[in-house]
């Protein structure tokens, strides 16, 4: 990666995960509390996830975010030290929270209003917008797509992961 791309992508991006997560973190179980009778009945085949998500207080999620972003700086290290395949990984990671984005924006018009981490998601979508641009320069379609499920099913395996210990070290699990 060029010394720019560092600086305009890679960089940034621990900073966009804890701005995203943060309003998460902030809004999740109390928003969660209010709207899971309606949840549950708009959405009942998604009743095991939402009794999960019930769990999930601000400590336990804190805990998770806490575990993610220590990945997340790992890997932006990694990638600034210029290590062998970081443009896969870091890419792997970026288009997996790119994904995650586009997800809440679904979520949000399936809900028909805000949903935790909304907001977050619309400032962070110039930034994403021009990361998946600028990776289009670099790479072919084929392996954007690629890197793209790879990561986004790492990431779904290390989110369960990152859940399972929030819960686990707040004595809910």
């Amino acid at each position: 990666m060029s010394a720019l791309s560092i600086l305009y992508l890679v960089l940034p991006f621990p900073l966009a995960f804890l701005l995203h997560d943060m309003e998460e973190m902030i809004v999740q179980h109390k928003w969660m509390i209010t709207h899971a009778t309606s949840l549950f009945h708009r959405f009942p085949r998604l009743r095991s996830l939402l009794k999960h998500l019930l769990l999930m207080d601000t400590k336990s999620f804190a805990i998770a975010v806490a575990e993610e972003f220590i990945v997340i700086a790992g890997i932006t290290a990694y990638v600034c030290m210029q290590g062998p395949y970081a443009l896969f990984l870091w890419t792997a990671l970026f288009m997996a929270f790119s994904l995650h984005l586009l997800i809440h924006f679904i979520q949000a018009i399936l809900i028909r209003g805000y949903i935790p981490g909304l907001v977050s998601c619309f400032l962070l979508l110039p930034y994403v917008v021009y990361g998946v641009w600028s990776i289009s320069l670099v790479l072919n379609v084929g392996t954007l797509l690629l890197l793209s499920i790879v990561g986004l099913l790492v990431v779904m395996a290390h989110l369960w992961f990152s859940h399972w210990l929030g819960l686990r070290l707040t004595g809910k699990k």
